[in-house]
C-alpha cells in the first residue's frame, strides 16, 4: 500500500518544479517594447459622445504619473456636461499598472472624498467600478475608474492585479495593464444623471479598448 504521505510530498515536488519551470522561461524571454499607437487611435466620437479635445498632461504630473503612454480627453454630448477620460498605460517592463492611484492622487491635489462605492458600469459584461464623489472649493466631481490588462478588465484592485499580472506572465509573457478614469461634474440633485453619463461613455470606451490595446513586441524583433 503506498503511503500517502509520500504521494503528496512527490506531488508538492513536482507542483514546486513545474512552477520554477514557468518563472525561469519567463525569465528566459526577451524585454517587451511598448507600441502605443493603437490606444492614440482611439476614437474621438463614439456613440453620441464627441471629443472636444486632447488634454495633455504638465510636465510635472507626467513626471509623477511615469506611464507608457497617456491620454486624456474631453468628450462632450448634446445637452449634457462633458465628461473627462483619462488611460494611463503601465507595459510589462514598468509593472502594468501605475505608482499613483486616485484614491491617493485626488487627495494630494486638494480634493476631498466624499464617498465611495462599486457600481456596475455595463451589466451585460459585468464590468463594474470603483466610484468616488469628491469636491474641491465647493464643486464636485463624480469619478469612476478601474484597472484593466490586454486580457481583462474591470479590476477594482491591487489583489486582482497581482492576479492577473502572475496569470498574464506565465500564459504570454506580458504583464501590462492601465487605469481607466472618468469624471464629470456631480450638480445638487444630479448624481444619477452624473453617474449615467460615466457608465454610457465608460461602457463604450471599455468595449473599444479591445480593439485598440497597445502593442507589446519583442525588442530587436
Amino acid at each position: 500500500m503506498r503511503d500517502p504521505h509520500r504521494l503528496e510530498t512527490a506531488a508538492l515536488v513536482a507542483l514546486l518544479l513545474a512552477g520554477g519551470a514557468l518563472v525561469w522561461s519567463v525569465q528566459l524571454r526577451a524585454p517587451l517594447e511598448v507600441d502605443p499607437r493603437p490606444l492614440d487611435s482611439l476614437p474621438s466620437a463614439i456613440g453620441g459622445w464627441r471629443a472636444r479635445a486632447e488634454i495633455p498632461l504638465e510636465t510635472e504630473v507626467e513626471r509623477m504619473l511615469r506611464a507608457d503612454f497617456n491620454l486624456q480627453r474631453v468628450y462632450g454630448h448634446a445637452g449634457s456636461d462633458p465628461v473627462g477620460l483619462y488611460i494611463g498605460y503601465y507595459g510589462t517592463e514598468r509593472g502594468g499598472r501605475p505608482e499613483h492611484t486616485p484614491e491617493v492622487c485626488y487627495p494630494m491635489a486638494g480634493f476631498e472624498i466624499l464617498e465611495q462605492r462599486v457600481v456596475s458600469v455595463d451589466p451585460a459584461r459585468g464590468l463594474r467600478a470603483n466610484e468616488m464623489l469628491v469636491e474641491l472649493d465647493g464643486q464636485r466631481q463624480l469619478v469612476q475608474f478601474w484597472y484593466r490588462s490586454s486580457h481583462r478588465t474591470g479590476l477594482l484592485g491591487p489583489v486582482a492585479q497581482s492576479w492577473d499580472r502572475l496569470v498574464g506572465r506565465l500564459q504570454s509573457g506580458r504583464s501590462d495593464g492601465a487605469l481607466v478614469r472618468f469624471s464629470t461634474q456631480a450638480r445638487p440633485g444630479d448624481e444619477l444623471g452624473a453617474r449615467s453619463r460615466l457608465a454610457d461613455l465608460g461602457a463604450a470606451v471599455d468595449r473599444l479598448l479591445d480593439s485598440h490595446w497597445p502593442a507589446e513586441i519583442q525588442r530587436g524583433s
